[in-house]
């Protein structure tokens, strides 16, 4: 598994988050606090408390790419 923290402050940058994490097809959750989510679900984002930086977790050992994919929405 695969872990980095991410932060989604705009409507449109949960829109683009979501886009790119349908290409992938791995499983990949979002976690903040007690609630986790599919970060393929733009309602579940929606139901996280977007102020905060959100824990991303990819089930894969391969996320080379995809790290590469979301690096704007990743929070050093």
């Amino acid at each position: 598994m695969t872990k980095a923290t991410v932060s989604l402050q705009a409507i449109n940058d949960v829109k683009d988050f979501v886009n790119i994490v349908m290409k992938y097809d791995f499983d990949i959750d979002l976690v903040s606090g007690r609630y986790a989510v599919d970060a393929k679900s733009i309602m579940g984002i929606f139901s996280l408390d977007l102020s905060k930086p959100i824990e991303l977790n990819a089930h894969t050992d391969d996320a080379d790419k995809f790290m590469n994919d979301i690096a704007k929405y990743i929070v050093k």
